[in-house]
């Protein structure tokens, strides 16, 4: 078995009772669809929850709720009651929520780098969804 590159190297520093190695910790805090996505919206500055529902496009408020409960939990994301009337609460990233942006940051630009290839690659699965084709009266 090869090594990993340096920078994935596990064994520089001891690792916790219960986890495999960093990434393992990483993978149990982002762990779900949504939470990355919730991380790099709030990377930008803090919103209120209608700002977050629209930038995530395709969360459920059932997710979405979940997903900043934990992120709170993990100590991620602050939740800041305003106790306005009407209600204001606005979500913003702790240290740690910034420094875990920070990690997620080359994650992005490799996505942006191979956008197009993950697109075809996608396209190609069966549950990815298909572009519309047009029909010969031009619907």
């Amino acid at each position: 078995m090869t090594r990993p590159p340096a920078s994935l190297d596990t064994d520089a520093a001891p690792v916790p009772t219960g986890f495999s190695c960093g990434l393992d910790a990483t993978l149990r805090i982002i762990a779900g669809k949504w939470k990355p996505l919730i991380v790099y919206f709030l990377a930008q500055g803090p919103n209120r929850y209608g700002a977050l529902r629209r930038a995530v496009w395709g969360v459920s408020d059932k997710m979405l709720i979940q997903h900043l409960k934990e992120l709170e939990a993990d100590g991620i994301v602050r939740r800041t009651d305003h106790h306005e009337v009407p209600p204001r609460v606005d979500y913003s990233l702790t240290p740690l929520g910034h420094s875990l942006a920070a990690a997620l940051a080359p994650l992005c630009v490799w996505g942006s780098e191979n956008m197009a290839t993950v697109a075809q690659v996608l396209a190609e699965r069966e549950d990815w969804p298909k572009p519309r084709q047009a029909t010969a009266d031009g619907a």
